[in-house]
């Protein structure tokens, strides 16, 4: 197989594809690991010998399409890197497949790289280790099904929104290494704090240790503000089921809007109702404030006038009304 400059990753012309030679290594039946980096390869084919492969380095050819691996039972890591792949696919089968390496693929202007379901559903509880780094890639929301995933690295893609990290970090249980850095999400207020809130494994963001001080007080901070949070909203839905009783709390007071005179014993106790500003008529408060105000003069002024003079006419040992408290009238 023809070597390229370290570095280049010009495509030789060939009338063929280029291809792994068969007759060169089919007869080490117990290859383990095999090498095959750095080479102008276009195709993926001949491997159906090495059954006991675990380790293929792939990476910096020209392959376009992962194939003919299915046979490669006992493959544990592949490395495809920097080649011309722009789906994932081909790996159905491989169930001992713990590490994938794809990042930095060559991919056409506008294009991201994409995962066949169909593998996904494959690599689901096998894969540990993935990267996709620089691939173009703006959500990883597809990526939830690899349940067992321990380490992720998706460095310099278009990852956007941290609504979308937390949701897929709700179901990685097992994620201790996590790296995203060069991606626009990483500029979003509180980014490492709300992923560290979010996992209880992760021990690694962006190349940096998360300690566990930092990430108990990240916690303790955010139970304080989720009780602040569900106080607030407790009262809000109180004061709109109970709307009277919170009136009293605002600087709109419970004024008598109808009274009558201070009764004597055997006679009808006196009866007041009440008005007050909904929560809702803002526009009207100062208008409403200034009626009451001058009701409420009114009124006091007339229940002292009644209190003296039934105060005059009360008999001797017999206690005269204690006249409405007014605690609340704005003077």
């Amino acid at each position: 197989m023809e070597r390229l400059p370290p570095g280049s990753y010009q495509r030789t012309p060939s009338p063929e594809p280029n291809c792994i030679k068969q007759d060169d290594i089919s007869l080490c039946k117990n290859l383990i690991v095999l090498y095959l980096y750095d080479n102008s390869i276009t195709q993926i084919r001949n491997l159906q010998f090495a059954s006991n492969l675990t380790h293929l380095y792939l990476q910096n050819n020209l392959i376009s399409c992962i194939e003919n691996l299915t046979a490669l039972k006992k493959l544990e890591k592949l490395y495809l890197s920097g080649n011309y792949i722009t789906v994932i696919e081909g790996l159905e089968g491989l169930e001992e497949l713990r590490e994938l390496h794809v990042d930095s693929q060559r991919l056409p202007p506008g294009e991201k790289l994409l995962f066949d379901p169909r593998t996904l559903q494959s690599l689901a509880k096998s894969l540990l280790v993935l990267t996709i780094s620089n691939n173009n890639i703006d959500e990883l929301g597809e990526l939830a099904i690899l349940e067992n995933l321990t380490q992720l690295e998706a460095v310099d893609n278009q990852l956007k929104y941290i609504e979308d990290l937390e949701f897929i970090l709700s179901k990685w249980n097992k994620l201790w290494k996590l790296d995203l850095r060069g991606n626009p999400v990483c500029q979003t207020t509180k980014y490492r704090d709300r992923l560290i809130i979010m996992s209880k494994t992760l021990e690694s963001l962006d190349g940096k240790e998360i300690q566990e001080l930092a990430r108990q007080f990240l916690m303790n901070w955010k139970a304080s503000k989720d009780a602040k949070k569900k106080i607030k909203e407790t009262m809000i839905n109180d004061q709109l089921l109970y709307p009277h009783l919170y009136d009293c709390r605002s600087s709109l007071s419970l004024l008598p809007e109808h009274y009558s005179r201070p009764s004597f014993p055997g006679k009808e106790n006196a009866k007041y109702s009440f008005v007050s500003l909904s929560p809702g008529h803002q526009d009207k408060r100062e208008s409403v404030v200034r009626n009451q105000r001058r009701r409420s003069i009114n009124v006091v002024d007339e229940i002292r006038q009644l209190t003296l003079k039934n105060s005059q006419h009360a008999l001797p040992g017999q206690e005269v009304p204690e006249p409405h408290r007014l605690s609340q009238v704005a003077q």
